[in-house]
């Protein structure tokens, strides 16, 4: 009986359907120079970042807080009056124009009171713009203590100011605008050792809208001008300064 040959592995059947598994050589680690070998460097967390990187991060995001709050203070600073800190005029304005658009949606109602301090420039030449400042603290102050918090006061500029009213009729307007002069012809402010005394001046407009911001501005200050002609032939306080000295 004769011996069958052996085959070579080169020469051996493969199953159907199966793949002879194919091992990948092993990397050879290069060598350094010098014949030293090089060490192999640990991978990092997957998912994870380095710690110099978050520490980086963090940095970058606390600058980004600072930077936005500083951002916020220089727009509130922007639409504020510096000496009163009030609403100046390109802050009112902006509110004025949000009150009307909110009255067109919303078929509410409003008020735009003007008013004007009576007397303030004889305070100014008199004793000086440091009493004339004085005399509008005071007078910014006493508003703010008669007007409610959803109400708006601003400083259009120098003895000028502008009250936004909100949900109140015609009547109720001019009433709270003749409580506001009553309250400031009552008014006295002491300046070191003068005792100071100034008016103001209330014109009302009704807001609506389909008004626009200049007409509104205007109207109500047209009826400040009348409203101050009127107290004026009326005998409205005209002593703004009684020095007690």
């Amino acid at each position: 009986m004769k011996k069958k040959p052996l085959r070579s592995a080169s020469q051996s059947p493969r199953r159907a359907g199966k793949a002879a598994p194919v091992v990948p050589a092993a990397k050879k680690r290069q060598p350094s120079p010098g014949g030293v070998p090089r060490p192999i460097a640990p991978q990092a967390a997957v998912g994870r970042l380095p710690s110099d990187a978050e520490g980086k991060i963090r940095r970058l995001k606390a600058q980004l807080a600072a930077a936005l709050a500083q951002i916020d203070e220089l727009r509130a600073s922007a639409d504020t009056d510096f000496l009163l800190g009030i609403a100046n005029r390109r802050g009112f304005e902006r509110e004025l124009n949000r009150a009307l658009a909110y009255i067109k949606r919303y078929a509410a109602s409003g008020a735009l009171v003007m008013l004007d301090v009576d007397g303030l420039k004889p305070v100014n030449d008199t004793l000086g713009h440091a009493a004339g400042d004085a005399v509008l603290k005071a007078v910014t102050e006493a508003l703010l203590r008669h007007v409610r918090a959803s109400d708006l006061i601003g400083r259009l500029g120098g003895d000028e100011f502008a009250l936004l009213l909100w949900n109140l009729d015609e009547a109720a307007a001019r009433t709270k605008a003749d409580a506001l002069e009553a309250t400031i012809d009552r008014l006295t402010i002491q300046f070191g050792n003068d005792t100071i005394r100034v008016g103001i001046s209330a014109g009302v407009a009704m807001l609506a809208g389909d008004m626009e911001p200049a007409a509104a501005m205007e109207a109500a200050d047209r009826a400040m001008y009348a409203r101050k002609a009127l107290r004026r032939g009326q005998g409205a306080p005209s002593r703004p300064v009684a020095a007690t000295r």
